[in-house]
C-alpha cells in the first residue's frame, strides 16, 4: 500500500466532497465534521458517482436512492446489505493523503495474524 496525494491543504478550510483520483483509483474524499475521509467514488447499489451526494449525521448519502454509507467503516444503513470501501487519510505540511492498495493487499491484511 502507498500514500497518494489528493488534495491541496488549503482545500480542507470549510466542508466537501469531491472526487478524487489516488493510485489509480477514483476516490470521494469527504470533509465533514471538521473531519476527512476517503471512500470508493461508486455507489454499490446503482452505481452514482458518491461524490454528487450529501453528508448528514456521519453518513455519505447516495444522490440516486438515498443509500446511506458510514464515513467511518463505510457500511451501509441496516437493511442496505452492502459497504463502501474506505481509506486511511492523512494531512500532511503538502497536502492531503490517502491511503490506496490493490483488494489483495488488502485481503491479505484482513486476515494477517
Amino acid at each position: 500500500m502507498a500514500w497518494y496525494k489528493a488534495a491541496d491543504n488549503a482545500e480542507v478550510s470549510t466542508p466537501f466532497l469531491k472526487k478524487v483520483i489516488a493510485g489509480g483509483k477514483s476516490l470521494c474524499l469527504v470533509h465533514a465534521d471538521g473531519k476527512l475521509f476517503a471512500t470508493s467514488a461508486t455507489c454499490p447499489h446503482a452505481g452514482a458517482d458518491l461524490s454528487k451526494g450529501r453528508c448528514e449525521n456521519g453518513k455519505l448519502i447516495c444522490p440516486f436512492h438515498r443509500y446511506q454509507y458510514d464515513l467511518e467503516t463505510g457500511r451501509g444503513a441496516p437493511g442496505q446489505n452492502d459497504y463502501v470501501r474506505t481509506y486511511p487519510v492523512e494531512v500532511r505540511e503538502d497536502g492531503v493523503y490517502v491511503k490506496v492498495g490493490s483488494w489483495m493487499e488488502t485481503l491479505k491484511g484482513v486476515f494477517k495474524g
